[in-house]
């Protein structure tokens, strides 16, 4: 029966018999239940099937999908993880409902008791507790008009309200670009689609899934997102940063232009961040960037008038308010920063200076290296169990840095979108130094100690991994060493090997175990507890394996009966000891020079550097990997150098080009077996670049994809400004719009809205382009390998030269192409609307899903996931397929 929250509603209608399910009952509508929303307190639920939720799969999508079956006590479904291989229909009730005129809430707590989970899990590991469902139940809209409301779905990937789908929905429970939903009165069927996610919800006890969903009323077009605005903190009465940001959401069905972002009151000043003008379409949250220009010290919050207008309306300029308490701190403790991250937002982190004494024990000459500490997943860098981590530990010799990666879970767990945070966060401390008229030493911003707990340990190998020359130590607490080792795929939906070679070769640069080897010469403490049963101490045991296997070694420091978590953690005694030995004197980064006056040891003793992704992977040694012969293989570069004779020598697999940071312009190379003299190639400010060209042969650099265009899709997460995303007409209209709602809610990033018929003369960032039929234009670079060629027809150069053509019903592609500048557009292709927002379910947005450079998908990819992709591969460094791509 439906549960209302007035007791008067709950009497009349406990006066109405339920015959079978809720479909047959009927709201019965008094003065008290006027303008009222609420959630039908039973929900069908079918399940448990098995896991592949990121590419879609599901078995039901075979019958038509979940939406299209009707619930039954006697109907069956398939399912490897039922008893009998069975799964009913079964009845849930929810939990702590509510409902008002303004909003409503429910609470699903959805388990399978009548699964052997135990069993499962004794086979298959923490996978085993990774499953899918399906549930349905209904929003009841009364009264006599339309409503407008915003729809929260925390832990919810997807779900479908009457017949329209809604993709992304909000894994981690952010609650930042929930969709603006218009309710007609009546009743609204809601299917969702619950996925149990061992990272986000544990592996310890039954493996229930608990969703909440709310619905809460909107009132006028425009409003303010997110309660706060974000600011810096105030240090010692000055504003810490100038750099702002408040997120407005667009509830109506006009596109809305920001006019400006001015002060509420006259001591202060503000200008708009962007020159362009700021369009948000309907339905859409939009950060919007702004700097403090001027600050009154006696205040103590900071109030914006926010001026906006109706792109279709009469002109009348309209005005939101929103304002933010300020923080006081003083300029030797924690506190908030702002800066620009290169996707075009407004991020923060939290900067601890120098304190007195190490100030004093240094002088204001030195400069102080960069300590690093990154969270783990779900907490945000200025919560106190982050920001007030070393705090037992006042005096170190480094500028402290809690970056945060953009969102609680630093985006994609600290790597393209992540890392770059961290990066731009350094790169802020030299404007923070000169605006807050520092006195104390500076910052070295090239030579970080790096450490980080959970997801931040995870990170911690990463950066030590990928980018070991701007390291001189590190420490990984509690980190688990890849996600593919994390929770293993081996539940996946079946699929042909090849397939799955590519998968995993698109996830390469996560596999920290497989570059081991980039970490030597580098001090390292791992530190993990006996008992932890979230991150297990396996995986740190692994490394310390695996790294005297490289020629490496490692301070390995396991804590007998401690968990995952304890006060203190980041600050035991192995951790003290190290940080203060690493930070007293940091190691120098070494790069090839040898003199007369300088001994052999002066030089990095022998090394190799292993490659999965050059735009995510600095230098060793100072030498640096720019491009893959095979992007799906790893790459290495082995390096000796002998001083006596001023010589290197350089030997390559699967490298294609590299370069070499030298000072010493004596220096003479060997690179597998060829001779080269500096004097003989191109010499860019003490960088010597160097291509193999397709006979064998060394020689100067070409022009080919390189920097932020190389890597998998998700290279379009290292997009210089913010997203520009192209729509092709009404039908995928909400493709786009989805996509922009999942760029924002899982990275915060920005993104303008333009159908493909406006032609934007400034595109600051990278494209991501959405369309059906064959209004795709033709690439910059001519001889670009997939086209399409019909409608509903795709043909891919293979590296052979053949062409491959794709046509039949429902298909669709995912795929890169190249701009001008290392840019890049995500070209989303569907033969309609359905098969469009197939393809649009890989555009990065949650970790460890597999996507590489181009797929082509089949209807069957709906129930069969990556196994019902047609093709699937990468481009070389000259954007043709590259030969270890699958074609079907």
């Amino acid at each position: 029966m439906f549960l209302f929250c007035d007791s008067l509603i709950a009497a009349v209608f406990y006066l109405i018999l339920l015959a079978h399910a809720f479909d047959e009952q009927k709201p019965v509508l008094t003065a008290e239940t006027q303008e009222q929303l609420a959630f039908t307190s039973t929900w069908q639920v079918l399940g448990p099937f098995q896991i592949e939720s990121a590419w879609g799969a599901d078995s039901l999508e075979r019958f038509g999908g979940f939406r299209n079956l009707q619930y039954s006590d006697e109907a069956q479904y398939r399912s490897s993880l039922a008893p009998n291989g069975m799964v009913n229909w079964s009845l849930l009730s929810g939990e702590n409902i509510t409902c008002s005129s303004f909003g409503a809430r429910i609470s699903l707590r959805v388990g399978f008791p009548h699964v052997d989970w135990t069993f499962f899990q004794q086979v298959y590991g923490w996978a085993a507790l990774q499953y899918q469902a399906w549930a349905r139940g209904e929003i009841i809209v009364t009264g006599p008009k339309p409503r407008a409301v915003i729809f929260y779905t925390d832990h919810l990937l997807e779900y479908w309200i009457d017949d329209e789908l809604y993709f992304g929905g909000d894994s981690y429970a952010y609650r930042k670009a929930p969709p603006v939903i218009h309710l007609n009165p009546g009743r609204h069927r809601v299917d969702v689609r619950l996925v149990r996610d061992v990272r986000a919800m544990g592996g310890l006890g039954e493996p229930t899934i608990q969703v909440d969903l709310e619905l809460r009323t909107v009132s006028g077009d425009l409003e303010v997102a997110r309660e706060e605005i974000l600011t810096a903190d105030v240090v010692d009465g000055s504003l810490a940063s100038p750099l702002a940001s408040i997120a407005l959401r667009n509830n109506g069905h006009n596109a809305i232009e920001i006019i400006e972002v001015a002060a509420a009151d006259t001591a202060t000043s503000t200008s708009l961040l962007s020159e362009e003008p700021l369009i948000l379409a309907p339905g859409q949250t939009r950060p919007i960037a702004f700097n403090i220009l001027e600050y009154s010290k006696e205040t103590s919050s900071i109030g914006v008038r926010i001026h906006y207008r109706s792109i279709r309306g009469p002109g009348t300029i309209y005005t939101l308010t929103g304002s933010q308490k300020l923080h006081q701190r003083s300029v030797h403790e924690p506190h908030k920063i702002t800066f620009l991250h290169p996707g075009g937002i407004v991020s923060y982190a939290i900067l601890r200076p120098p304190s007195r004494r190490a100030s004093h024990e240094r002088g204001r000459d030195s400069s102080l290296p960069i300590l690093l500490q990154l969270h783990g997943a779900g907490l945000e860098a200025e919560s106190d169990i982050v920001a007030h981590a070393l705090d037992p530990v006042p005096d170190l010799c480094a500028w402290v840095l809690f970056p945060t990666g953009v969102t609680p879970w630093s985006s994609d767990d600290w790597h393209a979108w992540g890392f770059a945070d961290v990066q731009a966060a350094i790169s802020a401390i030299p404007a923070w130094i000169e605006r807050n008229d520092w006195g104390g030493p500076g910052a070295d911003v090239d030579r970080w100690l790096v450490s980080g707990h959970s997801n931040g340990g995870q990170g911690t190998w990463y950066a030590l991994t990928h980018y070991p020359d701007s390291i001189f130590a590190a420490a990984p607490v509690s980190g688990y060493l890849s996600i593919q080792n994390y929770v293993p795929y081996q539940l996946w939906q079946p699929m042909d090997p090849r397939r799955r070679s590519v998968l995993g070769a698109s996830m390469n640069g996560y596999r920290h175990e497989l570059l081991a080897e980039n970490a030597k010469g580098i001090p390292i403490l791992q530190q993990h507890g006996s008992d932890d049963d979230n991150v297990p101490a396996y995986h740190s045991r692994l490394m310390s394996q695996l790294l005297p296997l490289a020629g490496w070694h490692s301070t390995y420091a396991e804590l007998a009966g401690e968990g995952h978590w304890f006060d203190g953690v980041m600050t035991t005694e192995p951790l003290r000891d190290f940080y203060d030995k690493h930070l007293e004197t940091p190691a120098r980064v070494l790069r090839p020079k040898c003199s007369t006056s300088e001994s052999a040891g002066d030089f990095p003793p022998p090394f190799s550097l292993i490659v999965a992704n050059p735009a995510d992977t600095g230098s060793k040694g100072g030498v640096q990997v720019t491009h893959l012969d095979d992007p799906g293989q790893l790459g290495r570069v082995d390096v000796s150098t002998d001083c006596a004779s001023h010589f290197m020598t350089v030997t390559t697999s699967n490298i294609v080009g590299f370069s070499i940071k030298s000072h010493d312009r004596h220096l003479s190379f060997s690179v597998d077996n060829q001779k080269i003299q500096q004097t003989s190639t191109q010499l860019h400010e003490d960088c010597l670049e160097l291509w193999k060209d397709h006979d064998g042969l060394w020689r100067v650099l070409l022009a080919v994809r390189k920097g932020r265009q190389l890597g998998a899709l998700e290279a379009i997460l290292r997009s210089m400004g913010r997203f520009t995303i192209r729509y092709h007409d009404n039908t995928t209209y909400r493709t786009a719009l989805q996509i922009a709602r999942n760029l924002y809610q899982y990275f915060s990033a920005d993104s303008g809205i333009e159908c493909m018929d406006v032609h934007s003369t400034n595109q600051p960032g990278n494209m991501i382009t959405v369309m059906t039929g064959m209004g795709l234009s033709k690439s910059l670079l001519h001889s670009f390998p997939i086209e399409i060629v019909a409608h509903g027809e795709l043909s891919i150069r293979d590296s052979d030269g053949r062409q491959r053509l794709y046509s039949e019903d429902k298909l669709s592609a995912i795929f890169l192409r190249p701009l001008r500048d290392e840019g890049l557009e995500m070209v989303i292709w569907g033969a309609d609307a359905e098969s469009v927002a197939v393809a649009a379910r890989l555009v990065p947005m949650l970790t460890g899903v597999g996507q590489p450079d181009f797929v082509v998908l089949s209807d069957s990819s709906r129930w069969r996931g990556a196994d019902g992709a047609l093709a699937m591969g990468f481009f070389d460094h000259a954007w043709n397929v590259s030969k270890s791509s699958f074609f079907s």
